[in-house]
């Protein structure tokens, strides 16, 4: 499994730690060991990736409450029961049903439903509650015939919209299958599992290891994998490369209950002696758990690195200096704490994409309202980071194009106002569209000035806040012009709460993007020697994904949240706490009216009826 850290030549990259999510810097470590780790959930991610699989999600449990029901009985009140659906591919797949709570027109129901949120993908929920008829209720939950029973109303909304809330509770008015306005709500309620957020962060250190060089020590780091029956180690975490000593010390790691399991789960600890080739040499192994290094860390002992050939010779010992459980915020946390993702968009309008008037053009309108390469990104993107954002204002630019008789490589798409803001996804694709009638494609292609425009935003908003993080979605057909610029710019920017989106449109060459997205462990290296402080990029070229199992939109997300962990965590922010209530104030989580679509909800204004928008409660 060594490959899944480092590959022939890439020294720098290999040498870091990964998935260890934790900070400091070790004794005795090269100059690359000083620089930040990697996401929590990284070296699971090697793995998966590597395999064809999906990386974990965070598992939410929904709860449920309703008020105000249609009573549909004569000489009682209706029994209530909900069912949850989620919609795929355009096909409802029931999740879940509640217990049915008889006589009630204000039920809370006990069962809660669990599903993964996945932060890459739109989850649309849809929510029936129905009468049981008394003739059923011996009649176990699963097993009742929806069609036996009446129809009380129906919501439906998006899980990203519940979860972004700062109680992370949503009011919903319930409608007809017709989709008429009926008397009740429901309100849902999204839990993220506590387990999740537990943590433990340990300091490691080992003592006369066995050298595998000849002219030099040994350069180790060791590597944590969780044992799973079906499928062998899966690595969770490996410290970075202690060069040249046979007594490391590592700087601390982070491990997530999610990564580890439970603290009786088997890990194997393996310690390697780093090779630039990729081929590192095993020193020895152990198998061990978290229970069991706890053990170590209170008798101060050791535990007995031996060779995986079955020797029982001693190759060195592991100690733990530190061993403390703490709670790690997760992504959800931030989110529902009132930080924010902002989105922005920047368009290739070079010549290489061909005259937009023909059909062969990658920018050529469909008549029949097909979109294009271009409109399917910003469409995709743009649908799932809308919730993220609460003014729904988005910078757009385009680059490459001839506009007022000169080559521009950052000019606003929204030409009728020059305002680089535009309103809402619609507002992107209503923009892009007019300046292929207004500006001239041209070239060549270069990234430098949007990056920078968007850095310039990213930097101004730390002056005011740090609860905002902005993400750069660039579309492009092209081979870069100004690849040494690009990687500058982007060197600079890894220090900002951005991360960069690039979809590769058409058939060129994009391997200058490859280099781009440090996929491979090595982070960008400027012109002036000076090393990415994390990875930003994530580069995806459409016409290799699209037709998959993962959409080229789930392609580009999946590695944003770590991002903005990686950000969030090395800077020691938190997410906002909420404040008491002020005396004499109720809160109640907000309302959306169901009846709206999914991909368009708004948040309406305290009213007589609806509920205090988290933007308008009194933290």
């Amino acid at each position: 499994m060594g490959g899944c850290f480092s590959v022939a030549g890439d020294v720098r990259g290999g040498m870091e730690a990964v998935g260890g999510g934790g900070g400091g810097r070790s004794s005795g470590g090269a100059a690359a060991a000083q620089q930040q780790q990697g996401g929590p959930n990284d070296a699971v991610d090697h793995f998966f990736q590597a395999r064809g699989l999906r990386g974990l999600y965070t598992p939410v449990e929904l709860s449920f409450s309703a008020t105000k029901l249609r009573n549909m009985d004569a000489f009682s009140k209706s029994d209530p029961m909900l069912v949850v659906y989620t919609n795929i591919n355009g096909k409802l797949e029931e999740i879940g049903r509640t217990e049915v709570i008889l006589n009630s027109l204000e039920p809370s129901w006990i069962t809660k439903a669990t599903m993964s949120y996945q932060f890459e993908i739109v989850q649309p929920l849809i929510f029936r509650i129905y009468d049981v008829d008394t003739k059923y209720h011996h009649t176990p939950v699963k097993m009742l015939n929806l069609s036996q029973q009446d129809f009380l109303g129906e919501a439906c909304c998006n899980l990203s919209e519940i979860v972004t809330k700062f109680n992370h509770s949503l009011t919903l008015k319930l409608r007809s299958d017709c989709g008429h306005g009926l008397h009740g709500t429901i309100t849902v309620h999204a839990e993220e599992s506590d387990s999740s957020r537990m943590a433990i962060e340990m300091t490691l250190h080992c003592l006369n290891l066995e050298n595998k060089d000849v002219f030099s020590k040994s350069d180790p780091f060791l590597r944590l994998s969780k044992l799973v029956e079906t499928a062998g180690p899966i690595p969770i975490c490996k410290t970075e490369v202690v060069t040249d000593n046979l007594n490391p010390v590592w700087r601390p790691i982070t491990l997530t209950s999610q990564q580890y399991g439970s603290k009786d789960n088997p890990l194997l600890v393996e310690c390697f002696d780093f090779d630039s080739s990729g081929d590192h040499e095993l020193i020895g192994a152990f198998q061990t758990t978290i229970t069991q290094l706890e053990n170590l860390y209170t008798s101060k002992s050791g535990a007995i690195f031996f060779s995986h050939k079955g020797q029982r010779k001693m190759k060195g010992q592991l100690f733990v200096d530190k061993l403390q459980e703490k709670v790690q915020h997760t992504f959800l946390d931030y989110i529902s704490s009132g930080f924010e993702l902002n989105f922005m968009v920047a368009v290739d309008f070079t010549a290489s994409n061909g005259d937009p008037r023909i059909p062969q053009s990658l920018h050529y309108i469909d008549p029949s309202g097909r979109p294009n390469s271009y409109q399917q990104a910003i469409l995709g993107v743009g649908e799932v980071l809308q919730f993220y954002d609460t003014d729904r204002r988005f910078p757009a630019w385009g680059f490459g194009a001839k506009t007022q008789g000169h080559v521009s490589h950052c000019f606003n798409l929204n030409t009728a106002t020059n305002d680089c803001e535009v309103v809402g996804v619609e507002g992107i694709m209503s923009a892009y569209t007019s300046s292929l009638y207004s500006v001239s494609l041209a070239g060549p292609t270069m990234f430098g000035p949007v990056i920078n425009k968007a850095a310039e935003i990213a930097t101004q908003s730390l002056q005011y806040s740090n609860n905002k993080y902005f993400v750069l979605l660039i579309i492009t057909d092209g081979v870069l012009t100004d690849i040494q610029e690009t990687k500058d710019c982007i060197v600079r920017a890894s220090d900002l709460p951005l991360s960069i989106l690039i979809v590769g449109v058409g058939n060129a060459d994009f391997k200058q993007m490859e280099i781009l997205d440090a996929d491979n462990g090595k982070r960008l290296e400027s012109s002036t020697g000076r090393i990415a402080t994390r990875d930003i990029v994530q580069f995806v070229p459409m016409r290799e994904v699209q037709g998959g199992p993962i959409s080229v939109v789930q392609s580009l997300l999946e590695e944003l949240p770590g991002q903005f962990l990686q950000y969030m965590r090395t800077r020691g922010i938190k997410p906002q706490q909420q404040a008491p209530l002020l005396q004499g104030t109720h809160q109640r989580p907000s309302t959306l009216h169901s009846s709206d679509p999914p991909h368009s909800v708004h948040d309406p204004g305290p009213s007589t009826e609806e509920s205090v928008d988290s933007a308008d409660a009194p933290w």
